[in-house]
């Protein structure tokens, strides 16, 4: 079986260089294109060249060109961007591999919508063990869903621009399940003034921007006289990278559908 050959969306950022080291170091993938929004300064320059690696694989503005050279994309930049890259991926029939953050419902809708034509893995966090978390949280909560309060504590750097973050919401998302109730109905987010007393039924957010922090997660659920902690906590980007080659590498072959890391790490 040849390499996969692997289209990387935001290059040059944060996210975009890990995703570049982690590409070059995995023996059964190839970088076959790296691509940048117009204008960047970067455009032209080797894709390596920022971590000192030269690739060969030089820095494009032209997103079609580089997804049509692929056999995955994977992209960690912003929804707008996001959503452009996915409708020429699948007009390509190309797979993709999101770990974007920040989308609306009628986003995610566009996502799963696409999906019926090209394979997506969509999730909020490709790390294999904030992914183990999530497992972890349909147990602790099936096990303390009465008399428990949930708190959700996420801390990131000072460059994100949503919050809570989309891990942070997504642990919301398995604990309010789990419990049978509707995040949406049950969710705040920060508290100022006079609030009142805390609500059973609630499960609360709160957010941390500052510095260099990669990410942060803790589940808190209090009850009398004892407190459960589940943390997860990311000393580099290099787990998500991971966890999107290993996305990448799921998808090859499969026609279409919509997947998240559970799937991809056999969770279900």
């Amino acid at each position: 079986m040849h390499k996969q050959r692997i289209a990387i969306a935001g290059c040059t950022g944060r996210m975009g260089r890990t995703l570049i080291e982690a590409a070059l170091a995995n023996e059964t993938v190839e970088l076959a294109a790296a691509f940048e929004r117009e204008g960047n300064p970067l455009v032209g320059r080797d894709a390596g060249e920022m971590l000192g690696q030269p690739t060969g694989v030089t820095i494009s503005d032209d997103a079609a060109a580089a997804i049509g050279a692929a056999d995955c994309v994977i992209d960690f930049t912003l929804p707008d961007g996001t959503l452009r890259h996915l409708d020429l991926a699948t007009n390509l029939g190309v797979p993709m591999v999101i770990g974007t953050t920040g989308f609306d419902d009628a986003q995610k809708a566009r996502i799963a919508a696409a999906a019926e034509r090209a394979p997506v893995v969509f999730a909020p966090n490709m790390a294999v063990g904030v992914n183990a978390v999530f497992k972890l949280l349909e147990t602790a909560a099936r096990i303390l869903s009465a008399g428990y309060d949930v708190e959700i504590i996420e801390a990131h750097h000072r460059h994100k621009v949503d919050a809570p973050s989309g891990t942070a919401l997504r642990m919301g998302e398995v604990v309010a399940a789990e419990l049978g109730r509707n995040l949406t109905d049950c969710a705040i987010y920060g508290r100022q003034g006079r609030t009142g007393e805390r609500q059973d039924e609630t499960i609360a957010f709160s957010t941390i921007r500052g510095g260099d922090i990669v990410g942060d997660h803790t589940v808190l659920f209090a009850g009398t006289g004892e407190r459960i902690e589940i943390t997860h906590r990311s000393g580099g980007r290099m787990p998500y990278a991971m966890g999107a080659l290993r996305a990448a590498a799921f998808l090859r072959g499969r026609p279409s559908g919509l997947f998240d890391m559970q799937d991809v790490l056999g969770l279900r």
